[in-house]
């Protein structure tokens, strides 16, 4: 049967279908029915007929054209669309970067439920205030951009945050503020209300509803909002956006864990390009990412965290226990003082760092320099460990310890002061989750600083030093209050930057040795992990060019870090690669710029 002459010509639409699939990356065309072209647009989410289901799927694209061969456009979900065509174009920059199917990204600006509409607010008026970043702020309030700026700040994040934003607000331009913890967003949105009131906008925990409200409103209002908001706001669309800021922008839980392992920073830098929003990252310590890209650094008044004092592990002798004598002591004088105290260990993790019974010299792979797991091999380079190089030595005691270790020796020194981060006792033993939850303190103790600077991964000085800045940061202003820190290299230049209160050199001098090893943020890493029957074949062809380290294979798992100065191309190779591993059932994880190898 011939299609009407009213089908001849007409808005023909580029649909993906949310298919988690590769094949499906350039979508299909659709017709879109005379009654639903007002309200389909890049960006809108639809239904549509494909193999005999019916599916939903995202408008990519709109074109002229004939209904010929082309199935229709069933029906549109939400009140609107849920991504720009500028937008579009950073979500096909991740697809590509991250190696996965666009349908997985082109579902991430997307609120938990569809798209409604909401009133807009009455907003009310706001006092002027003093940026810490003038150039920026004033880029935001007038539409332009400048490059983006770090603000080095140790206390009253919210003071400087709401500098950054408030002539944004006051131009009826919005602002986004992501921090890594539902529990850090709620913190800073109740410090900015205090003086904003109700433009602030919080994307936290929530409800499903409680969320879609907040996407809804920021997508539609014409501007003057804040939304404080965790990573996955970084990709939320938001009507006249012309800050973004992100806090702490280094955590760990600024990256996705499940494959895509979208980096929220990373995104955010990607948009600014495309949409000239401007960008501010507020925080102690920088990424090498952030110094490496030429952001303007301005620090802020005062030391960026506590004064630190650094024992020397080697004084003590062999069996002596995870706490340090003189660690104990300051402990012991803090709980008489009625200071309260946080204790510091590895999570669960971080294999504890092990020393020579004989010389106390820290044990470390003579090949790569990391810190090794139990065992007779490295984790990270394979090479044999061997005895100690110092000495010969060939027994080696533990210095890292769990909790419960570190609350059994404390208890002996200060009885029941001591509990677990959730006890509520003066003294408490945590790890990093705890962090968030710990209000301030006159004394703190990082019980294992070495198995944070020692560890099996590129970044984990860089890691360790904004860590236990973290940690410093607790301790508030006073005669006697530092941050204790045991290790047994006192001399390593983490610990250094530590006690200078600066960060800037040590970061600057990593730059330089990672641009030695073609190591990000001057090169690219990804590792790539596959479990089942695969072809091993199929991916070297698929990395040939790259540098190539496995596969490593325990089990059906198999597991190979790549590397190069710019795995572009190879990533693109990867991604018809990944889609025949997958479609014949087997699962792949790839993580690109990982922060563990």
């Amino acid at each position: 049967m011939a299609d009407s002459p009213d089908r001849e010509s007409g808005l023909v639409a580029r649909v993906v279908p949310d298919l988690p699939s590769f094949s499906v990356d350039d979508g299909f065309g659709y017709w879109v029915p005379e009654s639903l072209v007002d309200q389909v647009a890049v960006g809108s989410v639809v239904r549509v007929p494909l193999s005999g289901r019916r599916l939903r799927g995202y408008v990519v694209g709109l074109s002229p054209g004939s209904a010929s061969g082309l199935k229709d456009v069933l029906a549109v979900s939400g009140s609107g669309p849920i991504f720009s065509p500028e937008l579009l174009s950073t979500l096909r920059w991740a697809a590509r970067h991250y190696v996965a199917p666009l349908s997985v990204l082109l579902a991430k600006p997307g609120p938990p439920n569809l798209p409604r509409r909401v009133a807009p607010l009455a907003l009310p008026s706001i006092p002027r205030t003093t940026s810490p970043a003038p150039d920026v702020s004033a880029a935001a309030a007038s539409g332009t951009k400048v490059p983006a700026a770090q603000i080095l700040v140790g206390q009253q994040w919210g003071e400087a945050i709401r500098g950054l934003v408030t002539e944004a607000l006051l131009a009826e331009r919005s602002a986004l503020v992501i921090a890594p913890t539902a529990h850090e967003v709620e913190r800073l949105a109740e410090e900015l209300s205090r003086d904003l009131g109700r433009r602030v906008i919080v994307a936290g925990g929530g409800s499903d509803a409680t969320l879609t409200t907040a996407w809804s409103r920021l997508a539609t209002h014409p501007g003057g909002l804040v939304l404080v908001g965790t990573p996955r706001c970084a990709w939320w669309p938001i009507a006249s956006l012309g800050i973004a800021v992100v806090v702490d922008g280094g955590r760990r839980g600024m990256k996705d864990r499940q494959t895509p392992v979208v980096s929220a920073p990373r995104v955010l830098q990607a948009r600014s390009r495309v949409e000239r929003f401007n960008l501010a990252h507020v925080g102690r310590v920088p990424t090498t990412e952030v110094l490496a890209a030429g952001v303007t650094m301005l620090p802020a008044s005062g030391r960026l965290w506590a004064l630190v004092e650094v024992i020397d592990r080697t004084d003590e002798p062999p069996g002596a226990g995870v706490v340090t004598q003189r660690a104990k002591r300051a402990v012991a004088g803090a709980v008489r003082a009625g200071l309260a105290v946080f204790v510091f260990t590895h999570r669960h993790g971080y294999a504890p760092a092990s020393r020579c019974v004989s010389c106390r010299k820290l044990r470390a792979c003579a090949e790569c320099g990391a810190r090794p797991d139990p065992g007779t091999s490295c984790r990270r380079c394979g090479a044999d460990l061997g005895p100690c190089p110092a000495c010969g030595g060939r027994r080696f005691e533990p210095l890292g310890a769990a909790v419960g270790r570190v609350l059994e020796e404390l208890r002996r020194v200060v009885g029941q002061a001591v509990g677990d981060a959730q006890s509520g006792a003066q003294v408490l033993v945590g790890t990093e989750r705890d962090l968030v939850g710990v209000e301030e303190v006159g004394l703190a103790l990082a019980v294992d600083a070495d198995g944070l600077t020692h560890g099996t991964n590129y970044r984990a000085g860089e890691d360790a030093l904004a860590l236990l800045a973290r940690v410093a940061g607790l301790v508030v202003p006073g005669r006697g209050r530092r941050l204790i820190v045991q290790t047994a290299e006192p001399g390593h230049r983490v610990f250094e930057a530590l006690r200078r209160g600066d960060p800037l050199e040590y970061l600057g001098e990593e730059i330089e040795v990672r641009r030695t090893l073609a190591l990000p943020p001057i090169g690219d890493v990804m590792v790539l992990e596959v479990s089942g029957e695969v072809d091993h074949g199929l991916i070297a062809g698929a990395l040939e060019g790259a540098t190539v380290f496995g596969p490593a294979v325990v089990g059906d798992r198999a597991r190979w870090l790549v590397q190069g100065e710019d795995l572009g191309n190879t990533k693109d190779k990867l991604r018809a690669v990944v889609g025949r591993i997958r479609d014949g059932g087997s699962r792949v994880r790839l993580d690109v710029d990982p922060r563990d190898l």
